[in-house]
């Protein structure tokens, strides 16, 4: 299709149909409309009708002649809207750019020229040119140390758009050793899959597209818009770990995004390649909760006003806004993080386990609550609903059973995708000393404590690992894992290997993007008092210290909630070993520091 001076190449996937919105990908530097090849297919799946279109001078669209000044923002969003009057002349479209892609996407969503073409706008790993000149200025008006910092840090970043405006030389080594050797750095540094990117075009598509920055990083950062409000419902995910971008960009994003939902993403600059699953899921709900208001035309004429905001419907575990002032910090952090994704947490029907769920179920994901009790698995069900789950339900099985833990793994996969955190909590409790426990006592419990994460490692692990897409591994060891007892030999071994088998399933995992974090509480309030066993005891004997340990662990009165913050915690910091609870950490600190004092606290007997 033509645009002013060039021809732009575009493509399809899905029919368009009144009944299908459209999400039109625009791409960033040095890329073409091929690094959406792994996420258009996923969009087109969920019944939408998904345009990708090169760049003027990318790909196979035609150069500008000259190219100077043939890439300014207001040509690009002439291209732009050339585009929606071919693939979409009467509906108002879905924008996803990522890179540079975005950053004609925050010109289109705040130009009054596409007022009434968009329906939303979900931005990936790019800023506004005029936000970013705003944040600069007002960063250098203020006498704040943390404000120059973040402008030193930003500084620091950004030495390639610095590169990018030396005459001559990108070009030159764009068409010549970097452009030869760039698909080997990238996929070694961002952990790209296998495949046919980038395309053989790179070194053109890099050479015309140092003008982006030319036309543009100067005169928009020096001589930013007034007021450059975007006037649709927007959508920001931000990679952590993008080594062009700091996150600090986007503090003061709200003020020119209303209503801004806020995602991240433990990833580096290039989502499209390396999270291709987590933004379908992303752009697709955020789609589903915008829909396109209806064209000007079906509104009441060509002088109808086009309404580009609607009121966001209460959806349990849809994209949720920023929580506000006075919520807790973890909560937000975790609900742009968590919405939306597949959680499964073994022992949920109470407990840690529960309250986990719930935590998760707060924050929008998609929860599984698997455990042996039924009725008390359905009954956290129903609480995740009511909390804000975007999905949850229940799964029967025993996580000593390697068969029921596989197909369970495989029945997720086919049924809801592959998990994307998976919380190994299912424990039972068991006290007594060595000479008492019995061999099938401590079967029973390994098979439980120990060989139950073992099953759901193997078989959730190895599904993040194939996926290639990260992931996180939650397992519950114990404050008993560091600290011996002599009435806890059994327990205490099996939640002694779960804290080694962390730490080197971490060691494993890291270069595949999946962590792994081993938490261990100490004294929590926690049904499991109430079913724990007491080795060499009679049921009468058994049945009251059951009944004084739970007294005792009541009123120690530490929540299992506090429990489920730190799992939080751990997955969004990426956290080895956390310790719960104050005597939990103080065991840590004393197996450290002075483990002989922890070996003769051992010999204390419990008064039970």
């Amino acid at each position: 299709m033509r645009s002013g001076e060039v021809d732009l190449c575009v493509q399809e996937w899905g029919e368009p149909a009144p009944s299908r919105p459209t999400v039109v990908l625009v791409h960033g530097y040095p890329d073409n409309k091929e690094v959406w090849s792994l996420v258009a297919p996923g969009l087109a799946a969920r019944g939408l009708h998904v345009v990708a279109y090169d760049v003027r001078g990318h790909g196979d669209s035609g150069a500008p002649v000259p190219l100077r000044g043939g890439f300014t923002l207001e040509r690009l969003t002439d291209d732009f809207l050339a585009v929606l009057d071919a693939v979409a002349p009467t509906a108002p479209v879905h924008l996803v750019g990522h890179d540079w892609g975005s950053v004609q996407g925050w010109e289109f969503a705040t130009t009054p020229r596409t007022r009434g073409r968009l329906a939303s706008f979900t931005s990936v790993s790019g800023p506004s040119l005029d936000h970013f000149g705003h944040w600069i200025a007002e960063r250098r008006k203020r006498l704040d140390p943390r404000g120059w910092a973040q402008l030193v840090g930003q500084g620091m970043r950004s030495w390639y758009v610095y590169a990018l405006h030396v005459p001559v030389l990108p070009e030159l080594f764009w068409r010549g050793p970097l452009g030869a050797r760039w698909p080997r750095m990238l996929a070694r540094v961002e952990k790209l899959p296998p495949g046919p990117y980038p395309t053989a075009s790179l070194p053109q598509d890099a050479a015309h597209g140092a003008w982006l920055y030319r036309d543009n990083v100067r005169a928009r950062l020096t001589r930013p818009r007034p007021e450059p409000v975007a006037h649709c419902p927007v959508q920001l995910v931000t990679p952590t770990g993008d080594v062009f971008l700091s996150p600090r960009l986007y503090d003061d994003l709200d003020r020119w995004a209303p209503g801004l939902v806020r995602r991240t993403v433990p990833a580096g600059h290039w989502l499209p390649r390396t999270r291709p699953d987590q933004l379908v899921r992303w752009i697709g709900d955020f789609t589903a909760e915008h829909p396109a208001p209806p064209s000007s035309e079906e509104a009441g004429g060509a002088g109808a006003t086009v309404l580009t905001r609607r009121p966001r419907p209460a959806v349990p575990g849809g994209p949720r806004r920023r929580p506000a002032r006075g919520q807790s910090a973890l909560r937000r952090e975790a609900a742009e993080r968590f919405g939306g994704q597949l959680v499964l947490v073994t022992g949920g029907a109470s407990g840690i386990g529960r309250a986990t769920a719930l935590a998760f179920a707060r924050a929008g994901a998609r929860v599984i609550v698997a455990d042996r009790d039924a009725a008390g698995a359905a009954r956290t069900v129903t609480e995740a609903e009511h909390q804000g789950a975007a999905e949850a339900w229940a799964e029967v099985v025993d996580v000593a059973d390697a068969t029921a833990m596989a197909e369970l793994a495989e029945r997720t996969a086919t049924g809801a995708g592959v998990v994307d955190v998976l919380v190994n909590n299912a424990g039972i409790g068991f006290s007594g000393a060595f000479l008492d426990t019995t061999v099938a006592d401590w079967r029973q419990v390994l098979d439980v404590n120990l060989m139950g994460v073992v099953h759901g490692c193997r078989a959730f692990g190895a599904q993040m690992a194939a996926r290639r897409q990260g992931g996180h591994i939650v397992n519950t060891a114990s404050a008993a894992a560091y600290q011996p007892s002599r009435t806890l030999p059994a327990y205490s071994t099996s939640k002694a290997a779960v804290l080694m088998l962390s730490e080197c399933l971490r060691a494993e995992l890291a270069g595949r993007g999946i962590g792994v974090s081993a938490v261990c509480p100490g004294i929590v309030r926690t049904p499991i008092t109430a079913t724990a066993r007491f080795a060499g005891a009679s049921p009468e004997e058994e049945r009251r210290m059951r009944e004084r340990v739970t007294r005792w662990y009541g009123i120690r009165g530490y929540p299992p909630e506090r429990v489920a913050d730190a799992v939080l915690r751990a997955v969004l910091r990426d956290q080895a070993v956390v310790a719960v609870t104050p005597e939990a950490r103080g065991a840590r600190f004393l197996s450290r520091a002075a483990p002989k004092a922890l070996r003769a606290l051992a010999r204390v007997r419990p008064p039970l």
